[in-house]
């Protein structure tokens, strides 16, 4: 009896226990990500929830033989969405799961160009930028006029820009139609953008980190070695006080997007700030360290206040 007993306060426990999914990349290894996902979780276990970090490589969803939409994540209350794998993304949101951020929010993000079309038309202060025309026959060169016009307009230097990459990766400082041309010779058969180069904020940028419409921390990048900000590419971070102008374009930019968690990299421009990229999953290993700011903390209560109406 005592045995049966012991059995079903088990299960009881188990019914009960709070639970939640932290997705990661089927293919990642790098050390951000996964401090990133354990600092998390670590969070997630003080507010008496149990979260159990997975990589996107188990097919939490897919589509049956009869067009129904099969789900292998009920057992969770929610998802942590540390991933860009729309299509895992997308079904299980249809199946009924709430993640963190949704679907469409990371979409948005992911595309360098669909973000700035986002957010036009809302006040929000951005670089000029052009979309790249996209080729899709590598044997044919790129339309020449069409980049002495983006040149015309924007002026040299000018970016040029992957529009999808992270890390500082993909993006391009085109000092000469020479460079230009490469560039562009380079990305022509992806999805790419061009940008006005604020030179008032080359080398440097602020990170900002909004949590539920609230900016929680924010810190300079600085580097002198290279036009691109980036930590991982040898920039350094220092605390930044951010100011009300800096906080209401950060938390408008969010709202814009629809996003629970993001990371916004502002620009220091001439006349002000300037929005260059948001990131839905920003690491926060650096910021944390910079700012003395529990980032991960202010996630998961954040998360944890939303799904259990507390």
């Amino acid at each position: 009896m005592s045995a049966f007993l012991a059995i079903s306060a088990r299960l009881w426990y188990n019914a009960a226990m709070k639970k939640c999914l932290i997705l990661v990349n089927a293919y990642s290894r790098l050390k951000s990500s996964l401090n990133q996902s354990a600092r998390l979780a670590e969070e997630f276990k003080k507010l008496g929830v149990r979260a159990e970090v997975k990589r996107n490589d188990f097919f939490a969803c897919a589509i049956e033989e009869g067009g129904g939409l099969c789900s292998r994540a009920q057992e969770y209350d929610f998802c942590v969405y540390l991933d860009k794998d729309k299509y895992i993304s997308a079904m299980l949101e249809k199946s009924g799961m709430r993640l963190f951020n949704r679907h469409k929010a990371i979409q948005l993000c992911d595309d360098k160009m669909l973000t700035s079309i986002a957010l036009s038309g809302r006040g929000i202060a951005m670089p000029r930028t052009f979309a790249g025309l996209l080729c899709y026959d590598p044997q044919e060169d790129v339309n020449q006029d069409a980049l002495r016009f983006v040149a015309g307009e924007l002026g040299y230097p000018l970016i040029v820009k992957s529009s999808y990459g992270s890390l500082g990766s993909g993006v391009f400082k085109a000092d000469d139609y020479s460079a230009l041309l490469s560039v562009a010779r380079q990305l022509k058969c992806t999805p790419h953008l061009f940008q006005r180069f604020v030179a008032a904020s080359a080398g440097r940028d602020v990170r900002v980190i909004v949590i539920g419409g609230k900016v929680v921390a924010a810190m300079l990048r600085s580097s002198d070695s290279d036009f691109r900000s980036n930590i991982e590419l040898g920039g350094s971070g220092s605390p930044y006080l951010a100011d009300e102008e800096l906080c209401s374009l950060c938390v408008r930019t969010a709202e814009a997007l629809g996003l629970d968690y993001c990371g916004i990299d502002v620009l220091l421009g001439e006349e002000g700030y300037l929005v260059c990229e948001v990131n839905s999953n920003a690491f926060f290993g650096g910021i944390e360290k910079v700012a003395g700011v529990n980032v991960a903390s202010a996630y998961a209560r954040h998360i944890y206040e939303k799904i259990y109406n507390v």
